[in-house]
């Protein structure tokens, strides 16, 4: 469990290694870190959330590497892949049309952007997520460069939440 003073205390790096499971890109780490200590969570979710809506484009592409494809299930036992895997959980029980769909949506989206569709899974079901994949396939590449910095900061802040409820 990792509570605010736990994350203000630990050593940097204990500390990097808990925020990387939020935000994969050293940057953004590198950010946070050097705001320690947060007087409360508050402090802390502002920050995180800024730092990533912040990021150069070749650091958000870090961050996005450490994604899975959206209905693929994360490999591995880090607290990352444990996250991703929780936050895909709709996929999972959907119907083999709407995964089939989000298999062929992925492909389409990486040939045309060159990078994995991110989007907030939490709290999202996946007919919802493959309306947005299909939504975003319109855009230009700086529109859904946006976009993806817009999500990667959203799912940060989420991810940090969670790090601190433990």
């Amino acid at each position: 469990m990792t509570s605010l003073d736990a994350l203000n205390r630990a050593p940097d790096e204990h500390a990097a290694e808990q925020l990387e499971a939020c935000n994969a890109s050293p940057r953004w780490v590198g950010e946070v870190l050097a705001r320690r200590p947060y007087p409360d969570a508050e402090s802390l979710l502002r920050t995180a959330e800024t730092a990533a809506r912040h990021l150069e484009w070749s650091e958000v592409c870090v961050a996005l590497a450490a994604h899975p494809r959206i209905g693929d299930r994360a490999s591995g036992q880090g607290t990352e892949a444990r996250w991703s895997r929780q936050e895909q959980g709709t996929v999972a029980t959907s119907d083999d049309g709407t995964r089939a769909a989000l298999r062929a949506g992925n492909e389409e989206y990486e040939r045309r952007f060159g990078h994995v569709f991110l989007i907030r899974a939490a709290g999202r079901s996946a007919d919802d997520m493959l309306a947005e994949l299909q939504r975003r396939l319109g855009n230009d590449e700086a529109r859904e460069r946006a976009e993806v910095t817009e999500q990667l900061a959203q799912i940060t802040r989420l991810r940090v939440e969670r790090l601190l409820a433990g």
